[in-house]
């Protein structure tokens, strides 16, 4: 099968898009597709955006027709829940709380430090360091600006 989060991100980066998130639930009639998008110049993600990325990744899913049975296609702004996967978007959620996960906790704590690959999150009194790649995070707070 068709990798589909490599598909849509070969589709929408040249548009000026970055692909956060593509996930595939249920089965049969009831599958759906969730793809969240951000813009690579980092501004609001706009309806006219998520019109423009839907109309585009729906073509080429037409074209590379990856199901046996229908499904719907949801496109998204990251939201609240904005998954965090690069060093980059650490710095652009400075002093901001997040969700945690690691192989061997789950925490929230708010973003301090980013040093190449690594981050630095505080939690209560304490400061914890983690390689970007040993660790699952999200937003747990929304910015009062955009960001």
């Amino acid at each position: 099968m068709v990798d589909l989060a490599e598909a849509a991100e070969m589709i929408l980066k040249p548009l000026g898009y970055e692909v956060l998130e593509l996930s595939i639930s249920g089965q049969g009639q009831k599958r759906k597709l969730l793809l969240r998008i951000d813009r690579l110049d980092e501004q609001v993600v706009s309806m006219e955006d998520v019109t423009l990325a839907t109309q585009v990744f729906g073509l080429e899913l037409d074209r590379l027709d990856p199901f046996e049975s229908p499904y719907n296609l949801e496109v998204e702004s990251p939201g609240s829940e904005r998954p965090l996967l690069k060093a980059r978007h650490f710095e652009r959620f400075h002093d901001l709380l997040a969700k945690v996960k690691t192989s061997g906790e789950s925490f929230r704590g708010i973003i301090r430090k980013v040093e190449g690959e690594q981050v630095s999150f505080e939690v209560g009194k304490e400061v914890k360091t983690y390689r970007i790649a040993d660790l699952s995070a999200k937003l747990a707070e929304w910015p009062k600006e955009p960001r």
